[in-house]
């Protein structure tokens, strides 16, 4: 039998592996199902943007070539776009792959990374990785950042600090002025990446968004995805907007061609498509109008959404996700210290009514 544990590096054995939940097509054989509704991974329901389905259409017939190894078409659209150079863009093989390098990047064995809780699980799977320890700050009771909290959490051996804005799950946003304050209040050897990957979602005017004074911070990282807004992500397409020398040092651990040649033409393409941007946000904002009033009158709190999606109290999270299964319509449960919550994304106004149906008879099942 062959010692595995001698062979691995030190710290690979105590990472828990991503364990994806079940796809609509297991759960519609396990339960005899002839619909589901996928409501569990916050995409968008509304599907790609058409302009990035003609790109990919356009790039089939040179599938035999490499990609750009650099991203370039995608750098300088993406720059134009933000109104940035290339040199402040970085792009990946979605947000994963982005939060990876810059744990590959900047942190070492017993440094420190600083995440509110609850919130994205990968940025600790980046520290595990590197064997570095996460420090976890509780969110204020209405899931609200405790910046303060946050900052005090910081000491010599912090090198990142994760924001995700609007936070997933809880939905809550990261205030312009909260980020003014936490930047002026940390210590220049900090890190601060600031997860955007919903932020186009909200309508909020307080939330903290692209700003020429976060560009010009060199210790700030702004992570976006095409997954979300734009409907890409089966393409897997992230991007980074820093500083010239930060990227330049990330550049140095990534792999090339670590996005696909095809996935670079629809990511161009699909930010032209303000059409189909627009008709994103107002099925978001369909919504969370939706969700609030119809848990509101049934009496089911729920956290005041600014992205694509909701959290709910049910009474047991889990349990509340099993049920709706059952009946076709996935959610998402299980979250580290939200036991009685579920979170579910924005779907088809179709859609939308058949979850809370079936959200509405699990719950009355659950207090019967």
């Amino acid at each position: 039998m062959m010692e595995w544990t001698k062979l691995v590096r030190p710290g690979i054995s105590d990472i828990e592996p991503y364990v994806p939940g079940l796809t609509d097509d297991e759960l519609q054989k396990l339960y005899g199902l002839k619909r589901v509704i996928k409501l569990n991974a916050n995409e968008n329901a509304l599907g790609p943007s058409p302009l990035a389905i003609e790109a990919i259409r356009e790039e089939l017939s040179t599938l035999h070539h490499y990609p750009d190894g650099g991203s370039e078409l995608l750098r300088d659209a993406i720059a134009k776009f933000h109104g940035l150079s290339a040199e402040h863009v970085l792009v990946g093989n979605g947000s994963d792959d982005i939060i990876k390098l810059l744990s590959e990047t900047f942190l070492e064995s017993d440094d420190e990374v600083v995440v509110p809780s609850p919130t994205f699980s990968q940025y600790s799977f980046g520290a595990a990785i590197m064997r570095a320890n996460v420090k976890q700050v509780p969110l204020h009771a209405d899931f609200s950042f405790d910046v303060e909290a946050l900052a005090d959490a910081v000491t010599e051996k912090t090198k990142l600090i994760y924001l995700c804005s609007p936070n997933n799950p809880t939905g809550t946003i990261l205030t312009q002025e909260e980020a003014e304050w936490l930047l002026k209040a940390l210590p220049e050897h900090v890190v601060v990446v600031l997860d955007l990957a919903y932020n186009d979602y909200s309508q909020n005017d307080r939330r903290v968004v692209d700003s020429p004074a976060l560009f010009a911070d060199p210790r700030v990282v702004l992570l976006h995805t095409f997954s979300k807004l734009y409907g890409l992500a089966g393409l897997r397409v992230g991007y980074a907007l820093a500083h010239p020398e930060l990227l330049a040092f990330v550049n140095r651990v990534r792999e090339p061609f670590n996005v696909n040649r095809v996935a670079q033409r629809a990511a161009a393409a699909a930010l032209l498509d303000e059409d189909h941007r627009r008709a994103s946000r107002a099925l978001a904002a369909e919504g969370k109008r939706f969700y609030e009033t119809q848990c509101a009158a049934v009496g089911l709190f729920a956290v005041p959404a600014e992205g694509n999606f909701i959290l709910v109290r049910t009474g047991d999270g889990v349990a509340t996700a099993n049920e709706l299964m059952k009946m076709g319509v996935m959610i998402r449960a299980g979250f580290s210290g939200l036991a009685e919550w579920v979170r579910i994304s924005f779907g088809t106004t179709e859609e939308n009514e058949i979850c809370m149906n079936a959200l509405i008879q699990s719950t009355q099942r659950q207090h019967a």
